[in-house]
């Protein structure tokens, strides 16, 4: 599973010679040690790791999955960190029986499988689980076919405008535009008994390019598999909602967990999918619904009639989260953490081994320091999750296990997922801007002799980008949505990335022949992560700015007003007070800057305390109407988006939904919100003007 990152351009704040958090006296050591990290870091061992984490299909609560655990494991005991394994029990269906064929008006019986190639020894691989979408219902269902374009609500909308009806009836929905859950969901809101997710080659195959073993595009019986759990509710295991699913814990009865849904669902390649369209009769889609196959794309419903039946054995199963430690020297109880999930639908040399790998060369790169005399300020963990592909499980569990020590003492949580090569891309917290700017600003790229902020300014508006809101999709979710945890995603992502995507085409043969032949860009991600990481646990001062937070807000709102006809006039009156403290806090950082020192006075721990805090006062501990486990008030994922984010999400999913009084009165939440970091701030500034 991976994220959504979006880039956004805004204007610089720093000067070329400073590091955010550091005096200037500081900031040669820092460049130094960051110049020793970086050295160390080798494609080579990258490529090992791979070939050793991916060469099996590990799915999570596998034997396979539990191996690369504790291969992980068992690298991070050589390199000499602090290692223990987190257990937990959760649910994680495996398929005990797919059917699906068309049974008028011919009759034919779809294979449900992706054939081996002669050109990717993995694909052969016996334990490879097959397709199937987890966390739907078990079922069965005869119906005539409708297709539904995506399967977006205003694909629906428009159907109900023609007098289609899918009560009753299986739809076929192509993937994009929205996350696979959503797809599910929209279909069963509407009646549907049953829904179908196929690949169009338009969006996800040889429309895009070559096809794999050629290119790195979907080839035509292949198919995404995926969690379609309803992740815009909640996360985590779907029986126990907001609290750890461990040994004995308190579970739901399967009827009762609300993020599984009540339909059968199957995904589908495009092969297979070409014999049911093209027995669609009825009106002629819309020329937007049309795909690459070639056929003339007909709604229905049928005359196609197609047979669907699912079931599955619906067992809870052990979680194997890995966590390595470096304690800090001088403020042990302040940590930096850095996830990548191990888990795997298949093989999944690009999602999520690629990232691992990265997060694996990190880690050692940091024990290497340590070696010599080196030891982080601030504690360091570096984690790799099992169960994210199932709906972000072991990183969410662990969340709701330890929120509250977690809220006391994580500075930031970095995430990656997948690591391809080509650009990077990275979404977070606003207030990291200028940090991550600096970040990009002191990487180079590993195939242009450039840096990684002058590439992000080379596009068509030519500026340097700002991070973008996280939505889910990957393991930051529990920490920022739910904890209030500031929090970043960065990977570097190559076009065609995604299309051998939950595939057994996932393979070391695919990523190797078409994506980072080299591992220059493992060595790349551990570059930058490493000085993510060095600079959040070396900093006298949290590198935290708010300037950005507040334009970043006044723009949603003011998209908001605009868009929807909304009175947005209190949050404005907010955000006045809100961009004043801010300013006073840039001035108050550039005088007391020269005079910061290592020293971890009481003083500094306080001011730093407040920083790393402040993200958490934007949670409304009530979280958002109706899903509870969202309490961040600026950001979420959308309701019917799932991997993008909702900006203002209280305010914004009643105002789409044509509730403007509700959008309006949710405008308080919003408010409140900004006045209590607004508070933070003030309290910062005149803390730090003290010193």
């Amino acid at each position: 599973m991976r994220a959504l990152i979006l880039l956004t351009v805004v204007p610089s704040l720093w000067a070329q010679a400073d590091i955010r958090g550091f005096a200037p006296a500081e900031v040669a050591g820092q460049q130094s040690l960051e110049q020793r990290m970086k050295a160390i870091p080798d494609p080579v061992r990258a490529k090992t790791y791979m070939e050793r984490m991916a060469a099996e299909p590990h799915h999570a609560g596998s034997p396979a999955s539990k191996a690369v655990a504790d291969y992980g494991a068992g690298l991070f005991k050589q390199w000499g960190l602090d290692m223990q394994i987190e257990t937990f029990e959760v649910l994680l269906p495996y398929p005990t029986h797919r059917t699906l064929e068309m049974t008028a008006p011919t009759r034919l019986r779809l294979k449900l499988s992706e054939p081996a190639m002669k050109e990717d020894p993995d694909s052969t691989d016996k334990t490879q689980l097959p397709l199937y979408n987890s966390y739907a219902a078990s079922g069965d269902v005869t119906a005539p076919l409708v297709y539904v374009n995506y399967g977006i609500p205003e694909d629906y909308a428009y159907l109900k405008k023609q007098g289609i009806d899918v009560k009753g009836k299986i739809v076929i929905a192509r993937y994009g535009r929205s996350w696979r859950g959503t797809k599910a969901k929209v279909a069963q809101e509407n009646g549907a008994a049953g829904c179908l997710i196929y690949s169009d080659p338009h969006d996800d195959g040889y429309y895009q390019g070559d096809v794999f073993p050629k290119g790195p595009y979907r080839p035509a019986l292949s198919a995404q598999r995926g969690s379609i759990m309803d992740m815009p509710l909640y996360v985590g295991d779907p029986l126990t909602p907001g609290w750890a699913s461990e040994p004995g814990a308190k579970r739901l009865p399967r009827e009762q967990a609300a993020s599984l849904m009540k339909i059968p669902v199957l995904p589908v390649s495009y092969a297979e999918a070409q014999p049911l369209l093209q027995r669609l009769e009825g009106a002629v889609a819309p020329e937007g619904w049309r795909g690459a196959l070639p056929i003339t794309y007909h709604i229905g419903p049928g005359p196609a009639t197609v047979h669907l039946k699912t079931d599955y054995d619906w067992t809870s199963k052990p979680i194997y989260n890995v966590i390595a430690t470096i304690p800090g020297k001088s403020l042990p109880d302040e940590w930096v953490i850095y996830g990548n999930h191990h888990d795997a639908w298949v093989n999944g040399a690009g999602d999520p081994i690629s990232g691992a790998i990265g997060l694996l060369e990190t880690a050692r790169a940091f024990s290497e320091l340590r070696k010599t005399g080196w030891q982080p300020r601030r504690t360091v963990k570096f984690i790799l999750w099992d169960a994210e592909e199932f709906g972000l499980i072991g990183s969410t569990e662990w969340v709701e296990k330890h929120r509250d020590e977690l809220q006391q003492k994580v500075v930031a949580y970095i995430n990656s997922d997948s690591n391809t090569g080509g650009a990077l891309g990275a979404g977070g917290v606003p207030t990291l801007n200028t940090f991550f700017r600096q970040v990009m600003r002191d990487n180079k790229d590993p195939q242009k002799d450039k840096d990684l902020l002058t590439l992000s300014a080379e596009g068509e508006k030519k500026q340097p980008f700002r991070l973008g809101p996280l939505g889910a999709g990957s393991d930051y979710v529990a920490f920022v949505h739910h904890a209030g945890i500031p929090s970043l995603n960065i990977g570097f992502n190559k076009p065609g990335g995604n299309g051998t995507y939950h595939s057994i085409y996932d393979s070391i043969a695919w990523f190797e022949k078409t994506m980072d032949p080299d591992f220059q860009y493992s060595k790349a991600l551990a570059q930058v992560m490493g000085t993510t990481i060095l600079r959040f646990s070396e900093a006298p001062l949290l590198p935290f700015e708010f300037t950005s937070l507040e334009s970043s807000i006044r723009e949603w709102a003011k998209d908001l007003a605009e868009k929807n006809k909304l009175d947005m006039s209190a949050v404005n009156q907010a955000l006045d007070r809100l961009k004043s403290a801010a300013i006073e806090y840039e001035a108050a950082y550039a005088a007391a800057l020269p005079k910061l020192s290592s020293a971890a006075t009481s003083r500094l721990i306080a001011i730093n305390k407040t920083l790393r805090q402040a993200e958490q006062s934007l949670i409304d501990p009530a979280g958002l109407a109706n899903r509870p486990f969202y309490k961040h008030t600026l950001y979420a994922p959308g309701i019917y988006t799932g991997y993008s984010a909702k900006t203002l999400p209280g305010v914004r999913e009643p105002a789409d939904a044509g509730n403007n009084a509700a959008a309006e009165q949710a405008t308080s939440a919003v408010v409140a919100a900004i006045e209590r970091i607004t508070t933070q701030v003030e309290i910062a500034t005149q803390s730090l003007s003290a010193q």
